[in-house]
């Protein structure tokens, strides 16, 4: 039996019903996150409450994790190691998170995630990338060079490993190379020759200003959300210091009216979220 075209059912195309469902989760997710944060805010911390709203939190939280640690996807790290460390930035963001800031918690999360994946990479990955082919090389140059000097009782010349593992001397040399960007030298440790302490010890001062590093990487993320006028009345006004009657002289428009470009600027910051869970 042949259904007419006016009553056979109509099946959305899967891309169209894939995005539905994709903003379905995410608004899920953000209504239960101010939940859980609205639970946490009443909670002692330690208790067994507490620290079962608070890894609800971390569970609600972890797609957006992973939509951090997929900007790395090609660093050539396992993914899963990746997003075990952007889950230590998730985790701090939810203890320094206060939800009356008026701020979407994605929003404020996702640079504290974001710094912990860039900072494993700077501490503890290779310091130069290593082609793969050379790095499965030095594997063998540094089996191949263990044996020799047990075999020999002392450390094998760069000919002796080369006839070994049947390479030129070259590819020796170059895997040897390559093996010294898994250390990086550490900045406590002495200069050697000159006598000099570590140049830990002869770095400037810590910059008072870096604690609002966050803020302000914050803050230009959510301007970019807003109309180009708007943009510069609010530069003008907590950048430039300027008054709002001195704006509105700038700007050829009334101060009642900047007033309420104002608002509307701060009305759409609060709401701003620019990562969809």
């Amino acid at each position: 039996m042949t259904v007419p075209a006016s009553t056979a059912p109509q099946v959305p195309p899967q891309n169209e019903s894939e995005g539905r469902t994709k903003q379905s989760r995410g608004a899920d997710t953000r209504a239960l996150t101010q939940v859980l944060f609205a639970q946490l805010k009443d909670l002692e911390p330690g208790t067994p409450e507490h620290t079962r709203v608070r890894a609800a939190l971390i569970e609600a939280n972890l797609p957006l994790v992973r939509y951090a640690a997929a900007r790395f996807r090609s660093r050539n790290e396992p993914m899963e190691d990746v997003v075990q460390v952007g889950t230590i930035g998730l985790i701090n963001a939810i203890d320094r998170f206060d939800p009356e800031r008026g701020v979407q918690f994605p929003t404020f999360a996702m640079p504290t995630v974001v710094g912990e994946i860039k900072r494993y990479f700077r501490d503890n990955v290779r310091t130069v990338h290593v082609p793969r082919r050379l790095h499965e090389l030095w594997v063998q140059v540094n089996g191949a060079t263990e044996d020799l000097t047990t075999t020999h009782g002392r450390s094998p010349t760069t000919a002796e490993i080369a006839e070994r593992l049947k390479i030129s001397e070259d590819e020796v040399l170059a895997c040897i190379e390559a093996g010294r960007s898994y250390h990086a030298t550490s900045l406590e440790a002495a200069q050697e020759g000159d006598g000099l302490p570590g140049l830990l010890d002869r770095l400037g001062y810590e910059d008072p200003a870096l604690a609002g590093v966050e803020h302000r990487d914050l803050v230009r993320h959510l301007l970019v959300q807003l109309p180009e006028r708007e943009q510069r009345i609010l530069l003008l006004r907590y950048y430039s210091n300027l008054t709002q009657s001195q704006i509105s002289a700038e700007l050829g428009v009334s101060q009642m009216h900047v007033s309420r470009l104002l608002a509307r600027s701060f009305a759409r910051l609060r709401s701003a979220n620019r990562i969809e869970a």
